[in-house]
């Protein structure tokens, strides 16, 4: 579950957003502040994985609070729910690192949106062992709270085709997939799932290594990098 602390100075703003954080699967609520200074305590106590942050609070800005949490190093992620519209606010949230900004008012798909993008981005960087381009893309376009525009492939090599066998050489895991078995899980020519594998080697995304069967013909196997295994 990802431990969620709400940090808004208006009781029932605080609470409504209780109930859209309640309502999303893997997320829960671990506790609310209404003051800067309550924030930074209950960081520090629940240790949670994600602050939702207003910036008008009583004692102090929520970008105080956001600076107060980075230079104590804690390794909360944070997103800001704030109606301040200025550009410094803005600019001071990015410095901070936050990963998003949601701008009050907004409606419900807005907030799960975000909050679901959130969730992928921890969950894709749980996965990664060893990056290659494509996965730094993906991992930094979920972390702008959009989808990657989708990269430039070769004449033939179909984007949507492209992550569907990405798709299938994840599920794969750790022993990854022969040609022919990419061919029969996707449905396309084995000649095609091996141009896309091949493909996906060129990216960096995937590895690609020789097994030797019992008739001692080297069968050549594809590993996508993000389902390796640590040593």
């Amino acid at each position: 579950m990802i431990g969620v602390l709400i940090v808004d100075d208006d009781f029932m703003v605080a609470r409504v957003h209780a109930g859209f954080v309640a309502a999303l699967e893997g997320f829960e609520v671990v506790g609310t502040a209404s003051t800067g200074a309550q924030a930074l305590a209950e960081v520090d106590r629940l240790a949670p994985d994600l602050v939702l942050l207003d910036v008008y609070l009583p004692d102090m800005t929520g970008l105080e609070v956001l600076r107060r949490l980075r230079a104590a190093g804690a390794p909360t992620d944070a997103i800001v729910i704030s109606a301040a519209r200025d550009v410094d606010s803005i600019r001071s949230a990015l410095h901070g690192g936050v990963l998003h900004y949601l701008v009050k008012p907004f409606d419900r798909r807005t907030f799960s949106a975000r909050l679901t993008d959130y969730a992928a981005l921890r969950g894709e960087l749980a996965e990664l062992r060893e990056v290659g381009q494509g996965d730094v893309d993906r991992v930094f376009g979920r972390a702008r709270g959009a989808a990657p525009a989708p990269a430039a492939t070769p004449k033939g090599i179909a984007p949507e085709t492209l992550e569907l066998v990405r798709r299938v050489l994840l599920d794969a895991g750790a022993d990854g997939l022969s040609a022919t078995e990419c061919s029969e899980r996707t449905g396309l020519a084995r000649v095609s799932a091996r141009r896309y594998l091949e493909q996906l080697v060129t990216l960096q995304d995937a590895d690609v290594r020789q097994r030797y069967g019992t008739a001692g013909r080297p069968e050549r196997r594809f590993t996508l990098r993000a389902a390796r295994r640590p040593d």
